[in-house]
């Protein structure tokens, strides 16, 4: 039975760590059909990064939209304190910014904030986003 576990185990973690690539590689597509099959939006690694964090933080605003459409908590911080908008802001994609404010992300979440972080890269354009959500 001992056989049987791990082997199931091991194919939950593959899938797992396929599903977190998705995210990351802005697979939309993909993502979607395995979320719409029943894998739980919010799923998160060992940090703590939601598959929305992974997303927003690698520049993938449709796929940040696909999980949104899907019932994605855009405000779930990960484990550092980070949310996926201060994240988005950090590095810099404004285009994923945007659809998250447009989900209703919270700026003042986190540590930092990402209204902090916009300050402190002289982010003006992003603040602007940020402060009249």
């Amino acid at each position: 039975m001992s056989d049987q576990s791990d082997t199931a185990e091991d194919g939950v973690v593959e899938l797992a760590t396929r599903i977190f690539a998705m995210a990351r590689e802005g697979d939309a597509d993909a993502l979607a059909a395995y979320l719409d099959a029943g894998v739980p939006v919010d799923l998160a690694n060992d940090k703590g990064d939601t598959l929305v964090m992974l997303a927003a933080y690698h520049g993938h605003p449709a796929t940040v939209t696909a999980l949104v459409e899907r019932g994605a908590e855009v405000n779930r911080l990960n484990d550092r304190g980070q949310s996926p908008l201060a994240g988005a802001v950090f590095k810099g994609e404004d285009d994923v910014v945007r659809a998250l404010v447009a989900a209703g992300a919270d700026p003042g979440a986190g540590h930092p904030t990402a209204l902090d972080t916009a300050r402190m890269f002289g982010r003006e354009d992003l603040l602007a986003v940020l402060e009249h959500r």
